[in-house]
């Protein structure tokens, strides 16, 4: 459906020939929340989210990018085209980036439209039998930090006793399924911290307690890299905040909502909120981008739930990203420099800060305070590294030219370090640095002013990383 010219749309009359999927459900969306025929109206199709579509970018077609996709949602909305393999494709290439709502000039909420259309799609399209039972296999494990637990033990063994670069040499796993290689190839090294929460329940502020703030761990963060929540950590409680870590939280909900799992979304944003709210905490501090823009969505995800919409809303106002929350309050410990000569430095802007907070500036601005940094820009800055979520397991191949895109851009900036602030972000990056032959490091922000809070120079503290 690649129209000649890309700032041409195809006309959505087009999508009466669509071809019905056989044995597949051929409806279309239900009345619970579909997208919203007023915020379709408001595209003019003017083709300005065109080059900023990082699925555009690599598939190069009509309905790979936000416009066709609008297209597409209208047609079913209007009984003009099903919701079948034929358009369900065209939804799942979306990496949910929303880099297309911060460049439309008519202010499309094209995050409010997706997000409608993915859990249509989970109700009422049937997914062939493969494809069901990869996603219930993520959205049963992954979420679930004790039950990945047990799924990390034999891949940590995996890993030391030598089978992984057997495996890997020979290829096989991406001849057996290239969903299943591409979450081989994500797995970092894994560390003996990623088998147990050792934080305590609450750290006392440094000096005078200016704050009081919850710190949500996230699923997978405190497993695949719990360094960077120890750094947040630290870096809180000696700028003045007493930080409690309740042990009852789990899921935030950030994982399933990017894929349409409505019901599992709201049961995690029900316990986050009972969680934090036992807290008694003035903030609710998150160090992942994804987990953060999920955190403040909450009022929308529980709208319909007469106990917890108010509630919803009320606990997503106290949520803050640690990078704003700390620019906002500002630093009170000194920072010493990292290394004896300047250090040139990029920070990678993940999706989730970018577009769906407006986060930009404040990371930049606490980096810079760090003597002897400097701070690099990459060209294609806001273009999505191709993680997604899970999208880089179920779309293995635009992510894997989304990944080498933005490590290479990386890379070119000539930094000696890069600061990242997602867990999805440092895991994709670095695998395709590794993949590259490079050995950048990639830390969270906090860890960098963890270290120059603590005068560790940037050599040792990557030595003493577990």
């Amino acid at each position: 459906m690649q129209s000649s010219d890309p700032t041409v749309p195809t006309s959505p009359l087009s999508f009466q020939n669509l071809p019905l999927d056989a044995g597949l459900n051929d409806r279309g969306f239900d009345e619970h929340h579909p997208p919203d025929p007023k915020l379709i109206d408001t595209c003019v199709h003017c083709g300005f989210c065109l080059a900023t579509c990082p699925s555009y970018r690599v598939l190069g077609t009509e309905m790979a990018s936000p416009r066709g996709r609008i297209y597409l949602m209208d047609a079913i909305n209007e009984g003009q085209a099903p919701l079948a393999t034929s358009t369900v494709q065209h939804f799942d290439s979306c990496l949910g980036c929303y880099a297309c709502v911060t460049t439309c000039p008519s202010g499309v909420q094209y995050n409010r439209l997706i997000e409608a259309t993915r859990p249509q799609i989970e109700r009422n399209y049937g997914r062939p039998l493969p494809q069901r039972l990869l996603r219930r296999l993520i959205f049963s494990v992954f979420p679930y930090s004790d039950r990945m637990r047990l799924l990390l033990r034999p891949l940590g063994l995996y890993q030391t006793s030598g089978l992984q670069k057997l495996v890997r040499s020979l290829g096989v796993l991406s001849q057996i399924s290239p969903q299943i290689a591409a979450m081989e190839s994500l797995l970092p090294r894994l560390s003996r911290r990623a088998f147990q929460d050792v934080l305590p329940q609450v750290v006392p502020a440094v000096g005078t307690q200016r704050y009081r703030v919850g710190m949500v761990l996230g699923c997978v963060q405190r497993l695949f890299n719990p360094d960077a929540n120890d750094a947040t950590v630290r870096v809180l409680a000696g700028n003045g905040c007493e930080v409690v870590i309740p042990p009852t939280q789990g899921c935030c909900g950030a994982l399933p909502h990017h894929q349409g799992q409505e019901a599992q979304t709201q049961d995690m944003a029900r316990q986050t909120i009972d969680t934090f709210e036992a807290a008694q905490v003035e903030y609710v501090i998150i160090n992942a981008s994804g987990c953060g823009h999920t955190l403040k969505d909450y009022g929308e995800i529980l709208k319909d739930d007469r106990k917890y919409a108010e509630r919803a809303i009320a606990f997503s106002q106290r949520v803050k990203d640690v990078q704003e929350f700390l620019a906002d309050v500002g630093l009170t410990a000194p920072l010493h420099p990292l290394q004896e000569e300047p250090l040139a430095l990029v920070y990678q802007d993940a999706c989730h800060m970018i577009h769906g907070q407006k986060i930009t500036v404040q990371p930049r601005q606490l980096l810079r305070q760090i003597p002897g940094v400097q701070l690099r820009e990459p060209i294609d800055a806001a273009l999505c590294c191709g993680s997604a979520g899970i999208y880089n397991m179920l779309q293995p191949e635009v992510a894997e030219e989304l990944g080498q895109m933005k490590a290479t851009n990386l890379l070119n900036t000539g930094a000696g370090a890069i600061a990242s602030a997602n867990i999805g972000c440092f895991v994709q990056i670095s695998k395709h640095l590794e993949q590259q032959g490079k050995t950048v490091p990639v830390l969270h922000p906090m860890q960098y002013l963890d270290f120059a809070m603590r005068s560790v120079s940037l050599a040792d503290g990557l030595r003493s990383l577990s």
